[in-house]
Parts: structure tokens; sequence; C-alpha cells
């Protein structure tokens, strides 16, 4: 047998091994029929899960849907059939770290370079090319989804022609000093590294949670929860959803310690405790679960079952790839704009619109020059699409048909 032979022995074995996994993962989370699951190869070094609805019509128009933290494609399934009954072709991926997708290096000392955020528009950019689209009718981003979509749209906007933002607001790319060569830049704001000082001074000592995912103890409080990744996964929706009547969020006045410590204890961990033992005390009833239909135990477990197998440390990545260089490759697009058709929806409940003081106005104002609207959604917090799939569903389609 040739090399050749060899080579083609094993790229069947391989085509069929995903095969087998992405028909495993449409047993295992009883996707409605409409959607399937399948694996799209050679995306910038990875093997890529999607799901799919609308493909059954060639030359539809497409859109991409980008989950965040800890989230899968899976997140989107509420909103998918909507859409693609609008006539879209929709996809969504398990994007690098996350899911069924491989080719990722999970080690907290591996390929950290990859998850920064040009290379995650680089693997949507690739998607979209081996889908057969040179470009999209929209690119649509939830959490940390949000940045990547927004980022999509600022580096090729002749490829997204529009971007949803949800959850996270989008306050523009990291500004460079400006006419410094005379003086010292001076800084507008605290740093963010002060800013933790500060709160571990507090007499309260606290951490806020995107320092504390940069740790390297954070995949293992919440892969090894002492209750289980199914017990962590259910406490950490329902605290981050409006089923936790305490989200009433209100907008801070500044990046400071005092301000950040306000918010839930999610956002502003207790000092000596991790992300595990924070949610557990706000694990809901038994009567709060069963009467919680936007995530039901069936649906739970999909996402236990992913996690439980991969652990959160490909998602955690990406918040270890902020500041430092990261920042500083950022700032080549310093004074971009997203110039595509834009809008925000979120959860009226959710904290993540206002965790980052001055970003929900910089976004309507000036980071995006065709604003189209903000949303916030009654009856929803952080998992503003799972929570209220319809009026999202709504929401987006009367965007993109503009």
């Amino acid at each position: 047998m040739t090399d050749g032979d060899l080579v083609q022995v094993w790229e069947k074995h391989a085509r069929k091994a995903m095969e087998e996994a992405a028909a495993a993962f449409m047993a295992d989370s009883a996707l409605p029929p409409a959607i399937r699951s399948r694996m799209v190869n050679n995306i910038n070094g990875l093997a890529m899960h999607v799901l799919e609805a609308g493909f059954e019509t060639e030359g539809r128009p497409c859109i991409v849907l980008l989950h965040g933290f800890p989230e899968l494609a899976y997140s989107w399934r509420k909103v998918m059939l909507p859409l693609a009954a609008a006539g879209y072709h929709v996809v969504a991926p398990d994007q690098r770290g996350y899911g069924r997708t491989t080719g990722w290096d999970d080690a907290y000392d591996g390929d950290l370079d990859s998850f920064r955020i040009p290379n995650l528009v680089r693997d949507v950019l690739g998607l979209v090319s081996a889908l057969g689209y040179r470009s999209v009718a929209a690119v649509i981003g939830h959490d940390f989804g949000s940045p990547v979509a927004a980022f999509c749209a600022v580096i090729r906007p002749d490829v997204f022609r529009s971007v949803a933002l949800m959850s996270a607001p989008f306050g523009g790319p990291p500004p460079l000093p400006f006419n410094t060569a005379e003086a010292a830049a001076r800084s507008v704001t605290p740093t963010a590294t002060s800013v933790f000082e500060d709160l571990a001074k507090l007499d309260r000592p606290r951490k806020y949670y995107q320092q504390y995912y940069r740790t390297r103890e954070a995949n293992d409080n919440m892969w090894r929860a002492p209750h289980g990744i199914r017990a962590f996964l259910r406490a950490y929706y329902h605290f981050k959803s409006a089923d936790w009547k305490q989200n009433q969020p209100f907008k801070l006045t500044a990046f400071t310690a005092g301000e950040l410590a306000k918010m839930p204890t999610y956002y502003v961990i207790d000092f000596d405790r991790g992300m595990a033992e924070t949610v557990v005390e706000e694990m809901p009833s038994a009567n709060e679960i069963a009467a919680c239909k936007w995530l039901t135990d069936e649906e739970l477990a999909v996402y236990a079952a992913e996690f439980g197998r991969t652990g959160f440390q490909g998602g955690l990545q990406w918040y270890r790839c902020s500041g430092g260089k990261y920042t500083s490759e950022l700032e080549m697009f310093s004074g971009r704009t997203i110039d595509v058709p834009a809008c925000f929806i979120a959860g009226k409940s959710d904290w993540g619109v206002y965790q980052t003081p001055g970003a929900f106005e910089r976004m309507q104002t000036v980071a995006c020059t065709q604003w189209r609207g903000t949303n916030l959604v009654n009856g929803a917090g952080h998992w503003v699409q799972q929570e209220q799939p319809e009026e999202v569903s709504r929401l987006l389609l009367q965007f993109i048909r503009g």
C-alpha cells in the first residue's frame, strides 16, 4: 500500500468517525429533525461541528450564529427554525474550544495564541467560505460571541453585511494613545490591574470573574465541581437568568472596585471562592427547576454531557487572550467603526449590558455608524435567545430584513 493509499484510508476513517460523532450528537440532544448536525473540515486547522437549519434549498442567504461561554451551537436551537422558516440558511458552529469541534489545544500551557480574537474571526471566515458563501446576510454573536461578531464586521464588512450583538455591548476597538509625543499618555480610566487590586482590598474582598477565569484552577473548579457538573451548570444558568429575581441591573458610573462590587457574585466573586462554590448557593429549588421551560432537564443534559467530556478550558482560553499583546494587536483597528447595519439585543435582567461602564453608550453613538436599535427584552436575563426565543427571533428578522 502506497503512502497515498494510507492517507486515503486514514481520511476515510476520520470522516466516518466525525460523521458518527455528529450523529451521536443528534441522538443525544434530541434536536428537531429540521436541524442537522455535521462536521466541516479544514477550517483554520479545525474540524468544526455545526448545526444547520434551512439547508435543504440551495442559494438561500446565510446567517451565522456565534455562541458564548459556557455554551454551544446548541444554545441557538430555539431561534434557528424561525430564522430558517423566513428563508435563510442558518449556521451555528461549536466555536474553537467548544463541543464537538476538534483541532484546538486544551492545555493551560498550550497554544493560547490560537484563541485570540483575530484568529476566531478567521475561524468564522473559513467556515463561511467552506460553505460556499462570499458574504452572509448577518453574523449574530451572544456573550463572548458578541465581540467576535463585532470584529467580523470591523475586519471584513464585505463578508459580514450586518451584525447583531447580544448581551455584550461592543464599545469599539481599543484606542491607541494619541498626541503623546511631547507628554506621557494620561490614563482616562483606572487600569484593570489596579481595579483588581482594589477589589481584593475591599472590606469584603472580591475578584472579577474574568480575572478568575484566567487562572489555572478555574477549569477544574467548575469541571470537577463538588456537586457535579450538571448541578453546577443548572445553578450557573439559573443565577444569570431572569428566574433569579435579584437580577435588577443598572448602569455603573465607572470601572472601579466600588462600582463593580455592586454586581452579583457571579461577576464579582468572593476572593476566597471559586465559581462552583459561588453559584451553588443559588441552586434553584426542585419546583423552580420543574417550572423552567427555557432549559429543561433534557436540554441541560446536553450541556452537562459536552462540558463533562471536554471541560471548560477551551472556552476559558478566550478570557486569557486579553490585555498585553492581545490588546496591542487589536489596537491595529483603533478608530475603525462597524459600518454595516448593527443592533443590540439583551435581556432586561442581564447585568452583562452594564458590566463594562460606558460600552453600552459607545456602541450606540460611536462604535457603530449604521445603528438600527437597542432592544432589552422583558422576562430574560443573560441567556436571552433561550429564555425568550420567540421575541428574539422576531427582533432578529425585523433587523435583518431592514
